[in-house]
C-alpha cells in the first residue's frame, strides 16, 4: 500500500514541478517579473526534494508535505485574484494536494508496515 501512496506523491511532485516550469515560461502571458527570478523562487524548493522522494526518504516526504502547503496557498490566491489563470491555479492546487496527501499517507503506511 505504501507503494501506491508513493506513486501518488511522485505524481503530485512531478506534476507540480512541470506546472511550475511551464506556467511562467509557456502558459502565461508576459510576466511583470523576470522569468528567471520566478523560476528560482518556485522551482528551487521542489528541486531540494527530488533525491529524497525518489529514494523514499521519510524526512523528504515530511518536508514535501510542508512545502506543498506553500504551493496550495499560492494556487488559492491565484484562483481568486487572476481570472485568466484559474485553470493553472486549479492545477496547482490539485498537484499540491496530491503531494500533501500522498506523502502523508505514504509515511503513515510505511510506519505501519515497520
Amino acid at each position: 500500500m505504501a507503494q501506491t501512496f508513493r506513486y501518488l506523491t511522485l505524481t503530485g511532485y512531478f506534476g507540480l514541478f512541470a506546472l511550475m516550469m511551464l506556467w511562467p515560461t509557456v502558459l502565461a502571458a508576459a510576466p511583470q517579473i523576470p522569468v528567471a527570478l520566478v523560476l528560482i523562487v518556485t522551482v528551487t524548493p521542489l528541486l531540494l526534494l527530488v533525491r529524497g522522494l525518489l529514494a523514499f526518504n521519510p524526512k523528504s516526504y515530511a518536508w514535501a508535505g510542508f512545502i506543498s502547503l506553500l504551493y496550495f496557498a499560492h494556487g488559492a490566491v491565484e484562483i481568486y485574484a487572476n481570472a485568466g489563470a484559474r485553470w493553472l491555479a486549479g492545477s496547482e492546487i490539485l498537484f499540491s494536494l496530491l503531494l500533501f496527501f500522498g506523502s502523508a499517507l505514504a509515511l503513515r503506511s510505511r510506519g505501519k508496515a515497520r
